[in-house]
């Protein structure tokens, strides 16, 4: 096992580990390798920009030399572009620049094959990077990552492959952005969402002991960095403007490695050895637990049901979990909140819960169960079933009559048997000079209003006829309104019910059975009710959800049968749910009905004559308007924890 301890930065050295454009190539010198300054200028092509021979690729012709294998895009999971080149063996040397919304990557010393310098276009992966750009500069490779949009740059080398990430920038971030110009504040956030705060540094290993590069991260960080035995290797990795907290992740990804911190001393060692010292660190906590003693202890129940806790604590890992029933002991193995050792047991009579388990699973149950049992806030909830009508009718008609006689022989009328029945009353009228003649004998026209409001009449008789006119009119006007205000209190989801109004009964034939041809009559009963039946959920901003059902029936009549009467019931429901305001009066449903009727009876051809034709024919008009509306008020009333 190694120790990095972390010493005070020298000066001297500052500028060798982090600079924007100076690579550093650590070597193993001395305890951890010395640090030397790369060249300041671009990326040479050094022995590989040797010419080669026209028609002939120069990477086949160096022995050892480095050419772009291939070029691979895809999208992070946060919307961020990658860009993956692999190389044909190691020595690349990437170097990436930002230029406006470009994203350069020079590689000098390798080589780009024919088929691989073409632009791609992906657009359609749907990040920052609109369209890359591979061509050949020089005796070297140099790639174009056209942006849109702000972004955050990131680079990496490990082994043969350089990845350069392009992450969206979603917001003003507290922090530099990685691949930003220097002198910002510190912090940058990953390209996997992780928030990172160190300060950015710029390293440039190729292949490097990863014991070195630990050394220099401790150093940077100033945290204490503890390596296990077990870490080995050496690590290429090429790093621009990256949070150093950032690029020991990479590190530690890149050779399969993991960390551990605590306080300011991070632990790193082998994923599986990390692995294997956590699991036998539970295993000898459970190991502990087994030999620690139960205890028993009773919790008393007050705003729950016992049964109703027992079951969601048993059944907490879902499908099958407790098993037994209120009121049984359960080892409940699978229960969750207890451990192998553990016992629950529920008293219905008592609503009580008694626990059996070691002292900390049983303070975890009752802080639980101190959560769970607490009172529920109530609903008010108050409905109004409006239903208002209104009737109009109109109704105007004239009955014409006339009656004559030549001789005592000859009678003319609307009908034969109205003459035979009007020649002696007639004759004896004329006769006798009576000034009155009924009217409903002897009509040629009977379209009179039936029950008339007022109405006018004349008659004139004559040695020889009767003529006889009444005009008659009514107008009806009616208004009601009927109204139905059901209110009901319950807890907070739970569903309440309602009910009011009668049972009305009628008559049933039954077949006949056996022998018998008698049938036998039954008496049923139908449920005519004002109904409310709702369940209220408050929501956690103070509003609540109804879900509701308003019924209202009415018995408008009865029809005659041959067994009795069979009541007719008009009905009136709505089914719904609404989110609504705390004191809020809203309407769950209406329906609107009008009616508009006009009718004429006439006499043809004498009713359609003008002016005189009024008087042989009746016209008749209804209105009628009907509205149901259902209002709802819900009301939370607050319910207090006592003691």
């Amino acid at each position: 096992m190694t120790v990095f301890t972390a010493t005070p930065k020298r000066p001297a050295r500052r500028p060798l580990l982090r600079s924007g454009s100076v690579g550093l190539v650590v070597g193993a010198i001395a305890a951890f390798g010395a640090v030397h300054a790369a060249a300041p200028s671009a990326p040479a092509a050094a022995p590989s920009a040797v010419a080669a021979a026209p028609g002939q690729d120069p990477a086949k012709q160096l022995p050892g030399a480095v050419s772009v294998d291939n070029i691979d895009f895809k999208r992070g999971s946060d919307g961020s572009g990658r860009l993956i080149v692999k190389f044909s063996g190691d020595g690349a040397a990437p170097d990436l620049r930002n230029q406006g919304s470009s994203v350069i990557v020079d590689v000098g010393n390798a080589r780009l094959p024919e088929a691989l310098r073409r632009p791609l276009d992906v657009v359609d992966f749907a990040t920052p990077v609109q369209r890359i750009d591979a061509r050949a500069s020089g005796a070297g490779t140099q790639l174009v990552l056209d942006t849109r949009g702000e972004f955050e740059s990131l680079a990496y080398q490990t082994g043969r492959e350089y990845i350069v990430e392009i992450v969206p920038r979603t917001g003003a971030p507290s922090g530099r952005a990685v691949g930003a110009p220097q002198g910002g504040a510190k912090g940058a956030t990953a390209a996997a969402g992780v928030r990172y705060s160190g300060r950015p540094v710029t390293f440039n290993f190729q292949d490097v002991p990863v014991r070195t590069v630990l050394q220099l991260i401790a150093e940077e960080s100033g945290l204490n960095v503890v390596a296990a035995d077990t870490v080995q290797g050496n690590v290429t990795l090429r790093l621009i403007n990256v949070p150093w907290d950032q690029a020991l992740d990479l590190v530690l990804q890149a050779k399969g490695l993991d960390k551990r911190r605590s306080g300011n001393v991070i632990w790193v060692a082998p994923q599986a050895e990390i692995a294997k010292y956590e699991q036998d660190k539970e295993d000898a906590r459970i190991a502990l637990d087994n030999r620690v003693d139960t205890v028993t202890e009773y919790v008393q129940i007050n705003y729950h049901n016992a049964a109703q806790i027992y079951k969601a604590l048993t059944e907490a890992k879902g499908i099958g979990g407790g098993g037994n029933q209120g009121g049984q002991g359960t080892s409940n193995n699978d229960g969750g909140f207890l451990s192998p050792r553990g016992r629950l047991v529920a008293d219905e009579r008592t609503n009580t819960l008694m626990i059996s388990d070691i002292p900390k699973k049983v303070a975890q149950m009752k802080e639980l169960i101190r959560v769970i049992d607490k009172p529920v806030d109530q609903v008010l909830i108050e409905a109004r079933v409006v239903i208002a009508t209104e009737s109009f009718a109109r109704e105007l008609g004239a009955r014409f009559g006339i009656a004559g006689h030549k001789d005592g022989k000859y009678f003319f009328n609307d009908t034969i048997e109205n003459n035979d029945e009007t020649r002696g009353s007639f004759v004896e009228a004329v006769n006798s000079g009576s000034p009155t003649f009924e009217l409903s004998k002897g009509a040629m026209s009977n379209l009179a209003v039936q029950n008339p409001a007022g109405s006018l009449a004349l008659q004139i008789l004559n040695a020889g006829y009767a003529l006889d006119i009444e005009l008659s009119a009514m107008q009806q006007e009616g208004r009601g309104e009927v109204i139905s205000n059901p209110r009901v209190v319950t807890s907070n989801q739970r569903e309440a019910v309602i009910r009011q109004g009668q049972e009305v009964g009628y008559v049933t034939i039954s077949p006949t059975q056996g022998s018998t041809t008698i049938p036998i009559p039954n008496v049923q009963f139908k449920d005519v009710l004002l109904e409310l039946k709702v369940t209220p959920t408050i929501t956690y901003d103070g509003r609540v959800f109804l879900n509701m059902n308003v019924k209202k029936d009415e018995v408008e009549g009865y029809l005659d049968t041959s067994i009795g009467q069979v009541p007719t019931i008009a009905k009136r429901e709505v089914n719904t749910a609404v989110l609504v305001e705390d004191g809020q009066t809203v309407v769950v449903g209406g329906v609107y009905e009008f009616r508009d009727r006009n009718d004429i009876s006439k006499v043809p051809f004498l009713g359609d004559i003008p002016f005189l034709g009024n008087l042989f024919k009746k016209k008749g008009r209804n209105k009628d308007k009907a509205e149901l509306l259902i209002m709802v008020t819900p009301k939370v009333m607050r319910v207090a924890q006592r003691g």
